[in-house]
């Protein structure tokens, strides 16, 4: 091989370790604030060992990139390394964009720790339309668990995990997204989740929290509503609006089929090539 990319921290130590016994070059892919993760940092010990690798290891990654400026600029500033963003926009797919809705709400991705499930799961006491949740995690036995202490198993759809295309019919069918996370987590707080772009890519609405990089993307071209009260009351408010307005709901949907034309990953690999290609000529 002539170069090998870590991927996040837990498989940094073994990419620099065989960059330098084949004398390869090395590029690190940071997806998000590893160690400001909720499931990181409101573990001392655990955040004291992934901090130490983090501190020995990244510095050593001349090349590295990461989802979005805010990170870039929190990794610049610790390391002193410069960081490119590239963001993990979706792939342009218009036929996804013609299936029929029906009226539910979809979550996708990890059941982890600090994705709003403790007050998500109880909102669905006064909303009629089910959510179905693709995925699992490490607080999918709690997510159960909360659905029955509120009396809304019969709303909530556990669907565990689903290979690709089963999770883009999915996505393309569901009538409102969900991107919520906890602002107590640095790393949710200037995420850029998946999600956010496969909802965009669907012609799927979504609810989304108000935090810097997602309220820059929705100012540019309104996609979703945004949410900053993040207590049951106020998402069950905020969806049942949506649900219920017709209006803006079909003007949300129009705004997410223009901007999927630019904002996709045909575009975006432009800018993954070009950083490789400064590296290997």
């Amino acid at each position: 091989m002539d170069g090998i990319c870590a991927i996040d921290l837990d498989s940094i130590l073994p990419c620099l370790l065989v960059s330098k016994l084949r004398g390869i070059k090395r590029i690190y892919d940071a997806h998000e604030l590893f160690c400001e993760m909720k499931e990181i940092v409101s573990r001392p010990r655990i955040y004291r060992f992934w901090k130490r690798i983090e501190k020995l290891a990244v510095p050593q990654f001349k090349n590295a990139y990461t989802v979005n400026r805010p990170i870039a600029d929190a990794f610049e500033k610790m390391y002193s390394r410069p960081f490119a963003v590239i963001r993990n926009l979706a792939v342009y797919n218009p036929a996804l964009q013609y299936a029929k809705k029906e009226k539910f709400i979809l979550y996708q991705g990890a059941l982890n720790e600090g994705r709003c499930f403790e007050t998500l799961i109880p909102a669905m006491q006064w909303i009629e339309v089910p959510l179905v949740i693709c995925g699992e995690g490490n607080f999918s036995d709690q997510a159960r668990l909360l659905a029955a202490k509120y009396g809304v198993s019969d709303k909530i759809i556990f669907k565990g995990k689903l290979l690709p295309a089963e999770l883009s019919l999915q996505t393309a069918k569901a009538y409102i997204g969900i991107t919520l996370f906890e602002k107590e987590s640095q790393s949710n707080y200037w995420s850029l989740a998946n999600r956010f772009f496969d909802y965009l890519q669907s012609g799927t609405p979504q609810l989304v929290v108000d935090y810097p990089v997602y309220r820059e993307i929705n100012n540019s071209c309104n996609i979703g509503v945004l949410i900053e009260d993040i207590s049951a009351a106020s998402i069950a408010r905020h969806l049942n609006d949506l649900l219920l307005d017709e209006k803006k709901w079909l003007q949300l949907h129009h705004n997410c089929l223009r901007l999927s034309k630019t904002l996709n990953w045909q575009e975006e690999e432009k800018t993954l090539l070009a950083f490789y290609k400064q590296i290997f000529g």
